[in-house]
């Protein structure tokens, strides 16, 4: 009688937590999403593109991104970046709601016309890797403020004695979110992790996306 009793308690219990677990699940989808946790939010950016065009965060609204910031006469890292960008470009260029958004750190230098020969040698379509330039105070700002790839007390100096040199990727999501985390651009095994992650965001529902006006 008493074994029973004790069963008759377990399996309740049981009921509950799986009744419980279902609920949350079903009410707040994160629960089993924790992982693709908003780390930042993009701050409204106007930039100019390859083709001399004003380029806004609308643009890029209800669209899943990766951003980098490189510069077109590195000799080091960003070659190897834009290698392992490239394979990212290859698997999601067929994706109407996937773009790349690569910044300069240079902008003295990378002109629009010199980004689009950068974009023209990489051998890539500049409607789904769009190569920006701007002020070099926004560029930074968003580098560091709304992409989290360099660290914001580096900007304690003058802005022109700045020069900002990462290999950390972002990935935004269709409501302007920066999710889950920063990605070494430099390692294939963070590449990849970016490429699974991205179909994640690519799959979630947009039905109701945040401005980021």
């Amino acid at each position: 009688m008493k074994s029973k009793k004790i069963l008759i308690i377990t399996a309740f219990f049981l009921v509950t937590i799986l009744g419980f677990y279902f609920v949350v699940t079903a009410v707040i989808p994160e629960f089993t999403n924790r992982k693709y946790m908003v780390i930042s939010y993009v701050r409204p950016f106007e930039f100019i593109n390859q083709d001399s065009n004003t380029v806004t965060q609308q643009d890029v609204l209800g669209k899943v991104y990766v951003a980098e910031f490189f510069f077109s006469t590195c000799p080091g890292i960003c070659p190897i970046m834009n290698r392992n960008m490239k394979e990212v470009y290859e698997a999601f260029k067929e994706e109407k709601d996937f773009v790349i958004l690569t910044h300069t750190v240079d902008p003295d230098t990378d002109t629009p016309s010199r980004l689009k020969f950068y974009a023209d040698s990489l051998g890539v379509s500049t409607e789904k890797w769009w190569f920006l330039t701007g002020s070099k105070d926004s560029l930074y700002h968003a580098a560091r403020v709304s992409y989290l790839v360099d660290d914001p007390q580096n900007h304690s100096m003058d802005i022109e004695e700045q020069f900002l040199h990462t290999q950390f990727f972002a990935l935004v999501d269709k409501q302007g979110q920066v999710r889950r985390k920063i990605y070494d651009g430099l390692k294939k095994k963070e590449v990849k992790e970016l490429m699974e992650d991205i179909r994640v965001l690519l799959d979630e529902n947009d039905d109701n996306p945040v401005s980021m006006n």
